[in-house]
C-alpha cells in the first residue's frame, strides 16, 4: 500500500495526488501532466484556464492535484482561484481567504505578493480573497492582464480555476489571456450541446483549447469517490477530434 503523505492542516481529502501519490488516482494526474506538456511543444504554455461547461464537474479538484504533480517535478506553480462567485482552492489546501485575487487587483499588488504557500513543495496558492459585486469585470480587466503577465516571470506554470462558460463570462475573458483552456466534463451529466457551446464560445475568442478531462463519478466511498481513472483514459488533444 502507497505511503500517505503528512495532510496539511485542514486541507481536503481531495488532494489525492499529495496524499497518495503513489496511487493509481495521482498517476492519473501524471497522465494529465504528460498530455499538457505535450500539447504545448510548439507553444510553451505558462498559464492554463481550466473551466467547465456547467458547475460541479470537478475543475477545482483537477486544478488542485494537476498542480501538485506539476510542482513534484520541481517547477514552480501558483494555483490563482478566479472563479470569484464560489471560490474552493481555500479549502481545499486549509488556507485562509481574507486576502487573495481581489486583494492584489484593487490595491496594485503583485499576484507573487499575495499567493500563500502550501505544505507542497514549488506550490502556492492564490485565494479569491473578499467577493467583488462585479466578478466578470474584474477578472476581464487591463489590470488583471498585466498582473498575469508579470506573474508568469515569477513562475513556471500558473493554473486558474475558472467558473463555468455557459453560466457567466469570466472563463471566456480569461481565455483571452492565458495560453491554453483545460475543460472537465462529468460523464453523463452535461449534454453533448451544452459542451459544444461551451467550447465555442472559447473559440469565439480565439482561445487555444488543449484538451478535455473526462471525469466520471462514483459513489463507492464515503458516498462520493472520483473515478479518477476516466482522466487518463479520457484525456485527448484538440487533434483527435473527439467530442465525448
Amino acid at each position: 500500500m502507497a505511503k500517505r503523505a503528512k495532510p496539511t492542516p485542514g486541507a481536503s481529502q481531495s488532494l489525492v495526488a499529495h496524499l497518495e501519490p503513489k496511487s493509481a488516482a495521482a498517476e492519473a494526474y501524471r497522465t494529465l501532466r504528460t498530455s499538457i506538456q505535450f500539447a504545448g511543444l510548439d507553444h510553451k504554455c505558462r498559464s492554463i484556464v481550466v473551466t467547465s461547461s456547467s458547475p460541479g464537474e470537478g475543475k477545482s479538484t483537477t486544478v488542485a492535484n494537476f498542480g501538485v504533480v506539476v510542482a513534484q517535478t520541481g517547477a514552480r506553480v501558483c494555483l490563482i482561484d478566479s472563479d470569484l462567485r464560489r471560490p474552493t482552492l481555500h479549502r481545499i489546501f486549509g488556507l485562509g481567504n481574507s486576502r487573495g485575487l481581489t486583494t492584489a487587483l484593487l490595491e496594485g499588488l503583485s499576484l507573487t505578493e499575495v499567493a500563500q504557500p502550501t505544505n507542497v513543495p514549488n506550490l502556492w496558492v492564490l485565494t479569491s480573497g473578499p467577493l467583488p459585486p462585479n466578478p466578470a469585470e474584474l477578472v476581464g480587466s487591463n489590470r488583471m492582464r498585466e498582473a498575469l503577465e508579470t506573474a508568469v516571470a515569477d513562475f513556471d506554470l500558473i493554473l486558474l480555476d475558472s467558473p463555468p462558460v455557459v453560466s457567466v463570462a469570466d472563463a471566456v475573458a480569461l481565455a483571452t489571456f492565458a495560453d491554453g483552456v483545460v475543460m472537465v466534463v462529468q460523464t453523463g451529466k452535461v449534454p453533448h450541446e451544452v459542451i459544444r457551446r461551451a467550447t465555442s464560445q472559447i473559440l469565439a475568442v480565439k482561445g487555444r483549447i488543449l484538451g478535455v478531462v473526462m471525469n466520471g463519478v462514483n459513489l463507492k466511498r464515503d458516498g462520493y469517490y472520483y473515478d479518477y481513472y476516466r482522466y487518463a483514459g479520457a484525456y485527448y488533444s484538440k487533434g483527435e477530434g473527439r467530442t465525448s
